[in-house]
């Protein structure tokens, strides 16, 4: 089969029939968990056939990989530039409001240890969350460093990821609380910008 077949067999499902199914497989993560979801249970949900998700997504971990990806609205790097670091890390952290932050916090802890003891999903986030994000921090600090709010030599330029990731995390963990705009936004301005030896003010 041709990559041009196989692209085309695989875009048979239209964008509103793929947001319907990657709804319904956010549902049975939030009930049921990561390793107790079936591929048999999201065909019924969707009344889909197992077929026609195996050929669209070739297996579990790339369809909760693409469905958490599609979850996380909000705007690109190349879509947000306000001219500088903190107005750009601001209004990234905006597009995403509390209740949603909330859903994807609760959803990424029912899946951290799923990720961590299987291989194929944790090779599906790389591809479909991770890299995709940190390419996006990257172009965001990287017109930083053109505009000379950042040094290229800045150390804390390989963590910004880090760093976004663990206070997002952590707030549950550590303060009983889902993360917030209110919380995020103070923590970039208190912990990130610093880091970066960009002023605040």
């Amino acid at each position: 089969m041709t990559e041009a077949v196989a692209a085309a067999r695989r875009s048979r499902i239209t964008p509103e029939r793929e947001a319907e199914l990657y709804e319904a497989v956010l549902d049975l993560l939030r009930e049921v968990g990561y390793d107790a979801l079936t591929m048999d249970a999201v065909a019924a949900r969707t009344r889909s056939s197992k077929a026609t998700l195996y050929r669209q997504w070739g297996g579990k971990a790339e369809l909760v990989a693409k469905a958490v990806r599609h979850n996380k609205r909000g705007g690109t790097a190349d879509e947000v530039d306000t001219g500088s670091l903190k107005g750009d890390l601001h209004a990234l952290t905006e597009k995403s409001d509390d209740c949603e932050m909330a859903q994807n916090a609760s959803l990424m802890r029912a899946l951290a240890m799923a990720v961590h003891g299987n291989p194929d999903l944790l090779r599906a986030f790389r591809e479909h969350l991770i890299e995709p994000e940190m390419a996006e921090f990257r172009r965001v600090l990287q017109r930083a460093i053109d505009r000379g709010e950042v040094r290229a030599d800045n150390p804390a330029i390989d963590y910004v990821m880090h760093m976004m990731i663990g206070g997002f995390a952590a707030r549950t963990m550590i303060d009983d609380q889902p993360p917030t705009q209110a919380f995020l936004l103070s923590y970039i301005d208190a912990v990130v910008l610093p880091a970066l030896g960009v002023p605040t003010s």
